[in-house]
């Protein structure tokens, strides 16, 4: 802006990030980037599992994460900031962004609250919507301390930018008991695999953070660049002008304006050397080594959820079918003791009922078979069901038996009559989940009226402990998770504390039934793929409707099924021993590192700015 006093707004007001004075944008304009941040948001949603089977662009597979279309998507964000000159306006785009993006990648919720649930359709829309909004919190008010705290120099913006949007990732996944389903790191999943037993899917999601920051930077420049070369009048008698009152095509806001294409240059192949790291990092699972292979039987029972928790449909089936598979796999074992499984796997409340409330007939053949499983062919099964009472509390638990177990249990229902339930003793594995679901497992303080609203049994479970101990089978240490307990990478990492007796193989146990068929299967499998990678071990997912799969120790998908079908998964699984670098300060200190060097680089950032203004 100039007047006849000159200009009004000297280089030093101008918004670092932006290099543009402090000014109100046109409508027009806003709605623009508006829109820009809408399509990021759902582009970066898109990232994490291709939602669409029926059509997917070149390069893309339903299902899969695609780390290009992550940085894509993020992007169109980083211009965006790149145009806005208040801090206001950087943290209400950074909030429509991270809307759009929460909202496209947990819109199945509307599945279990409305469908399952008996939650009216445009309330279960506005609960999904409201939760991304509340989450969008964290992200908007990182990027409007971007904006207040961005130096001039657009290497530091990009480190100020990565630190920023790694704690917004770290507030949403441990803040309020946390939620980081669709993380950034997940998307990359292959293009960053490398950095994963490093630092974690939260040190991936600042690398590509980073990427995407700078990529965007060089857009900016270039762009600008070309509009100040084809809106600059030809004044071949006049020399160029520099200094405060020169054109704004003259001027430099940081680096890489209209006279150094070479700065650009130079920054993007900086860049690229970062996203091609995975060729120069050191194996980080190079400590670890094979703990010998583990023939099992994933079970996926397919059970319909408005179904499961009724007598005489759903219920009678899952009581019928999964002790069916046990006995089964007995047999095959004594058959052929060299391929027959040595573990059978049940997903999360394959039973759905207490051991007090089982049948008389339901404990006898299954117990039977685990007992006469001999010592050349034992069989072991690992079956999800709720355990507790009303007075002890209730734990969404995992029991493990094998022949020694059901020999105990049956001279427990031979001493006290056949109608007594074999509670829990010595003999019995135990597994309770440690991560409970809110409004799930759980219910928020000044929530119980939300939940009230639904048709869904739902109740307060207690937690278990963390960690508990690995349970051995056929040589192997198994350290089961239930449900969306693997989304927490650091908790799982603290199994790892002691390596003599960390586990070789985690199985996962899940439900996602409740949430249909969406694109929620593929999400969780991605989800599990990561720890595979960060924690250096496979992964066994027994799931009710999928995705039952076996992820061996690099991450990729060696068996599954395919979803939304009864069957079983035969598969043999190489454990590993050993541990990562991500496993071992993970375990030891959780997210903390990841904290501290994030906030360290705001401060370190945050004061370049500062030392510019005192010199002027």
């Amino acid at each position: 802006m100039r007047s006849l006093f000159g200009n009004l707004h000297t280089p030093s007001t101008f918004a670092p990030l932006s290099g543009l004075p402090p000014r109100r944008g046109s409508v027009l304009a806003s709605l623009f980037w508006l829109i820009v941040c809408l399509m990021g948001g759902a582009l970066q949603a898109a990232a994490l599992a291709w939602p669409l089977r029926s059509w997917s662009p070149g390069g893309l597979v339903p299902g899969e994460p695609s780390g290009s279309l992550q940085l894509l998507a993020m992007v169109l964000l980083v211009l965006a900031l790149q145009q806005s000159s208040r801090m206001g306006v950087a943290a209400w785009r950074g909030w429509v962004f991270t809307t759009a993006w929460l909202t496209g990648t947990f819109w199945w919720l509307f599945v279990s609250m409305h469908t399952y649930g008996g939650l009216a359709a445009w309330l279960a829309a506005f609960a999904v919507l409201a939760l991304a909004g509340a989450l969008a919190l964290y992200y908007a008010a990182a990027m409007g301390a971007l904006a207040l705290l961005a130096p001039r120099s657009r290497w530091a913006q990009a480190v100020l930018f990565a630190a920023l949007w790694t704690l917004a990732e770290l507030m949403r996944a441990q803040w309020f008991t946390g939620f980081p389903w669709g993380s950034v790191g997940y998307a990359h999943v292959d293009s960053l695999a490398a950095w994963a037993p490093w630092v974690g899917v939260y040190g991936m999601g600042a690398v590509a953070a980073l990427v995407a920051f700078g990529l965007g930077s060089a857009v900016t420049a270039l762009l600008r660049a070309a509009h100040g070369w084809l809106t600059r009048p030809v004044r071949l008698s006049q020399p160029v002008r520099r200094g405060p009152s020169a054109p704004r095509d003259v001027r430099q806001a940081g680096w890489g304006g209209a006279q150094q294409p070479l700065r650009v240059a130079l920054f993007a192949l900086a860049l690229l050397a970062l996203w091609m790291g995975g060729r120069w990092l050191p194996d980080g699972q190079r400590h670890t080594a094979s703990a010998g292979p583990l023939r099992v039987w994933l079970l996926q029972g397919n059970i319909a959820q408005d179904q499961k928790f009724v007598a005489g449909t759903g219920m009678a089936q899952a009581l019928a079918w999964y002790p069916e598979q046990v006995v089964q796999a007995v047999a095959s074992a004594a058959a052929d003791p060299g391929q027959g499984p040595q573990l059978v796997v049940a997903p999360e409340t394959a039973v759905p009922l207490l051991p007090s409330q089982l049948g008389p007939d339901f404990w006898p053949p299954l117990l039977n078979a685990l007992a006469q499983s001999d010592a050349t062919a034992p069989v072991a099964a690992l079956i999800g069901l709720p355990l507790g009472s009303y007075t002890e509390g209730y734990t969404n638990s995992a029991w493990g038996l094998d022949a020694l177990a059901a020999a105990s249990a049956k001279a427990r229902l031979a001493q006290e009559g056949a109608g007594a339930a074999p509670l829990p003793d010595d003999a019995f594995y135990r597994y309770d989940k440690h991560h409970l679901v809110p409004f799930g497992e759980f219910i928020p303080p000044l929530f119980r009226w939300f939940t009230q609203l639904m048709n869904i049994p739902l109740g307060d479970f207690s937690r278990g402990a963390l960690p508990q101990a690995a349970w051995s089978v056929a040589g192997q240490r198994v350290a089961p998770n239930i449900c969306y307990e693997d989304l927490f990478g650091e908790e799982l990492a603290a199994y790892f504390r002691a390596p003599d007796v960390a586990p070789t193989v985690l199985i996962n146990l899940s439900n996602i039934a409740w949430f249909g068929d969406t694109v929620a299967i593929d999400q969780h499998l991605q989800i599990s793929r990561l720890r595979s990678l960060e924690l250096g071990r496979p992964m066994l997912r027994a799931t009710n409707t999928g995705a039952t799969a076996v992820i061996d120790h690099r991450g990729v998908v060696t068996h599954a099924l395919p979803r939304l079908t009864r069957d079983r998964l035969a598969a043999s699984v190489e454990g590993r021993s050993g541990t990562t670098p991500f496993a071992r300060w993970a375990g030891r200190w959780g997210l903390t590192p990841v904290w501290v060097a994030c906030i360290t680089l705001v401060l370190l950032m945050g004061s370049m700015r500062r030392r510019v203004k005192r010199r002027r």
